[in-house]
């Protein structure tokens, strides 16, 4: 051998001895980053697991992990792995990858990760999209093997206007667990999408009732595997919201008919999807992006990276559940925007709602609306503007409702409105409009208006509401009087109003909700307010048990005229083009308010044809006082609400005389 070939060759060695001369690939990593902001991001949509029948391939993006394991199991749960695998780490992306040769489908895993020389407990990597029972290993699986029949041709139903949804908010175990549901497949998924049951009187529940209803948009509360139910245990009693992720892109087993195989729950969610879409209604799913209930899988794979903390080491807590998810770092905002794609193109989902979501950062929510608007231009997207506590996120940043005029194409909840209506939310026994407070009607009046910029209303600084316009446009602004926090609708009237009779609750019931849906911002109803849903006076239901937070459906027959009156209200905003107008200026042209001088007493007139309504003028009073009030009338108006029903087609008709608006109750007229 000559010289000069053994020097190459001792040259070559010396280089592959060097650190940064390391192949790329290595089953070890030792690269220690300064800070967060050292580490190498990833923002291919691939990690997790990638399907095929010939392989499967993994990825986990945990640059600081100094090994990885992959551990293969047969079930989701006991039993010992089949097999122990090393990832290979990327130097240049931060990613640990494997590749399985052959057809992995059904089987489970978990994952390991060695940080500082220490082993983490096995967990599913954070990007799992099947689980095993109470989601502690990951599933490999073939999508397509489990989609139901026709699900290539499902479609998501018609929408011509974001102005045109209507909101129901619902949780899937209490809409059918109780018998009187007459559903078979009660609390779960599958018990959405049966047709043609019945209450003990014979009328339509479940699926059914939601079309008779008419709304548009069904909102589940959180679906996806959250921590609190024991999935292996329900045939003991439990209960919870399930705003406690676990595992984000995987479904809750609990709603499954059996959750020990993770493709039950798969396959009997798209089957609720399509049926939902068959009868005309889109699916918004809740998501809690926020915070999880434990900081296992984020913080094992990836110490400290998903979480904020205050300056002094502390982790911040504006969930007031004990973390909340840094939304701002590169690879937390990646993480959520693939969840989300995946649940949009994977399951079909029409929209979402953000918890809390004035804890992700503007940046972060508009990057979201962008991309998932490329997939659905018509995906629906809302949020609480608002947190539970302090963040380090700056003010300026955050997506609170005060910010939505620099969200793009995002709706915030109008808390105006709905302490506006029925009195404030932490003051169970604080009266509002409907019930009396004179107080309130300029900020019933901001709600009307969606809390846009209007030349009749008083904006005004130092009080709580109505401060300032915050909304550019009425599509951005959720109506609301109740949701599944705080009291139902009609157990906060009740409480608020101890002396009132049944009869008169019920108007204020109604008054509540009609001015939701006659004014300008998206309307949301809560479950079951549409037959007096009660909690029994539970105010923080989220682990009451079904007794507290069940559907009742026989409800539906025992308030039968209250839910006839809701159904007609829902038609009557549907096939009105006036009530849902789709512009801040479209509302300064047409809607005047009257000059009432009582503050108990709102009306208004929506003009001119307003959004190409075939009405040509509509007015509409409300009336929150315990007497009647009069208002005096031009011309001949046809009545289509008198207060206690409404009238679709004809109704009667009053000429050049005073109109007389019951206690308690709305009236609408119309000139044609």
């Amino acid at each position: 051998m000559t010289t000069l070939l053994k020097n190459i060759i001792l040259s070559i060695g010396l280089l592959l001895m060097m650190p940064w001369a390391k192949a790329q690939n290595s089953k070890t990593n030792t690269i220690k980053y300064t800070s967060f902001d050292a580490y190498p991001v990833y923002l291919k949509e691939d990690l997790g697991i990638t399907y095929s029948p010939q392989k499967t391939i993994l990825k986990l993006w945990s640059p600081n992990a100094e090994e990885v394991q992959l551990h293969l199991y047969a079930k989701g749960n006991g039993g010992n792995a089949i097999a122990t695998k090393n990832l290979t780490y990327e130097t240049k992306t931060g990613v640990w990858v494997i590749e399985l040769k052959g057809d992995y489908h059904n089987i489970y895993y978990t994952l390991q990760a060695k940080n500082e020389g220490k082993w983490s407990k096995e967990m599913p990597d954070p990007y799992a999209k099947g689980v095993g029972v109470n989601g502690n290993r990951g599933l490999i699986f073939n999508p397509k093997s489990i989609n139901p029949t026709d699900w290539k041709k499902d479609k998501q139903p018609e929408l011509k206007s974001v102005a045109d949804i209507v909101l129901y908010e619902a949780h899937v175990r209490d809409f059918s667990i109780d018998p009187s549901s007459g559903i078979k497949n009660k609390g779960k998924f599958l018990g959405l999408t049966e047709t043609n049951t019945k209450n003990s009187y014979g009328e339509s529940t479940g699926l059914d009732h939601l079309k008779e209803l008419g709304i548009t948009h069904l909102h589940l509360l959180p679906v996806f595997d959250y921590k609190s139910i024991d999935e292996a245990t329900l045939d003991k009693p439990q209960y919870n919201w399930g705003y406690d992720p676990q595992n984000y892109n995987a479904l809750e087993g609990s709603y499954a008919t059996d959750p020990f195989d993770g493709l039950v729950r798969i396959k009997e969610y798209k089957e609720m999807v399509l049926a939902l879409h068959q009868a005309n209604i889109r699916l918004v799913m809740d998501v809690v992006y926020n915070h999880t209930s434990s900081t296992d899988i984020f913080d094992q794979l990836v110490p400290g990276y998903y979480y904020r903390n205050w300056t002094d080491g502390k982790r911040s807590d504006a969930s007031a559940c004990g973390n909340e998810f840094a939304s701002d770092r590169i690879m937390a905002r990646q993480f959520m925007l693939s969840s989300l794609k995946y649940w949009v193109k994977e399951h079909h989902v029409g929209g979402f709602r953000f918890d809390l979501m004035a804890i992700h950062d503007i940046e972060t929510m508009n990057l979201i609306s962008k991309e998932l608007k490329k997939i659905d231009p018509t995906i629906f997207l809302y949020g609480e503007g608002w947190t539970a506590g302090d963040s380090p996120l700056p003010f300026e940043k955050r997506a609170l409702k005060n910010h939505v005029k620099q969200l793009n194409d995002i709706a915030v909840f109008s808390d105006d409105i709905r302490d506006g209506v029925k009195g404030h939310w932490s003051n169970v026994e604080d009266k509002g409009f409907v019930s009396g407070n004179k107080n309130l009607k300029e900020i019933v009046e901001f709600g009307i208006v969606a809390s846009t910029n209007h030349p009749q209303i008083k904006y005004d600084k130092s009080r709580s509401y109505a401060q300032f316009p915050y909304a550019d446009n009425p599509t951005k602004v959720i109506g609301y009087v109740s949701c599944h926090d705080n009291n139902t609708l009609f157990d906060k009237l009740k409480i608020a109003n101890p002396t009132a009779s049944e009869k008169e609750l019920v108007v204020m019931d109604k008054l509540a909700n009609t001015i939701v849906l006659t004014s300008q911002s998206i309307p949301f109803l809560h479950m079951g307010v549409e037959m007096k849903r009660t909690k029994k006076g539970v105010e923080n239901s989220y682990n009451s048990p079904d007794s507290i937070n069940k559907i009742d459906w026989n409800w539906k027959h025992e308030n039968k005229e209250l839910y006839h009156y809701y159904k007609n209200l829902v038609a009557l905003r549907k096939a009105h083009p006036a009530f849902k107008m789709t512009t801040e200026k479209m509302i300064q042209q047409h809607l005047d308010f009257l000059s009432t001088n009582d503050p108990l007493l709102v009306g208004y007139t929506l003009k001119n044809y307003a959004n190409g309504d075939a009405w040509k003028n509509i007015r509409v009073y409300y009336n929150g006082d315990t007497v009647e009030k009069t208002s005096a009338l031009e011309g001949t108006w046809t009545i289509s609400c008198n207060g206690e029903a409404i009238s679709l087609k004809s109704g009667e008709n009053t000429q050049n005389q005073t109109v007389t608006i019951p206690a308690h109750s709305a009236m609408i007229l119309y000139q044609e």
